[in-house]
């Protein structure tokens, strides 16, 4: 008896193993999910860069209305601009209660009496909740803004 090879053209699909067929699809669909997870992360870390972005700026805007606030002083013969604490948080407020959503004013006041600092304060939500971003990130954000008077 003699054995017969045959041989097989490489264009030719060959048979696989037994139990094999259909294991493409599977990975198929777990690297779907996985695609699917990762968008849905980068969407909602986009979102909270974006979300302490408009705080930030928030920030900077109460921060410049507080240093616009100034009283004039005159000390000798040179007038001189000065701020209140008082004075800083009330435009602080006007500017956030105007603008922010769900922020708030957190501090303002002046440490030198030249300059106006401002921390704002607002908390994230997500637009699309998944399993690995949590429900709500609190975020703050601090401003400095100075007066000069020339």
């Amino acid at each position: 008896m003699s054995a017969r090879l045959r041989a097989v053209p490489l264009w030719m699909p060959r048979r696989g193993v037994a139990g094999d067929e259909g294991s493409i699809l599977i990975l198929t669909l777990g690297y779907a999910l996985l695609a699917i997870v990762v968008v849905l992360v980068c969407v909602d870390a986009t979102s909270l860069y974006l979300a302490q972005k408009r705080l930030d700026a928030l920030a900077d805007a109460a921060a410049l209305a507080g240093a616009d606030g100034f009283t004039f002083v005159v000390e000798g013969e040179e007038p001189k601009a000065e701020l209140t604490s008082d004075g800083v948080r009330e435009q602080a407020e006007a500017v956030v209660g105007e603008l922010g959503d769900d922020a708030v004013v957190v501090d303002a006041g002046t440490p030198d009496g030249v300059s106006a600092r401002v921390t704002v304060a607002g908390t994230w939500r997500p637009p699309v909740i998944t399993l690995f971003v949590p429900e709500g990130v609190a975020l703050e954000a601090t401003a400095t803004s100075r007066t000069a008077l020339r």
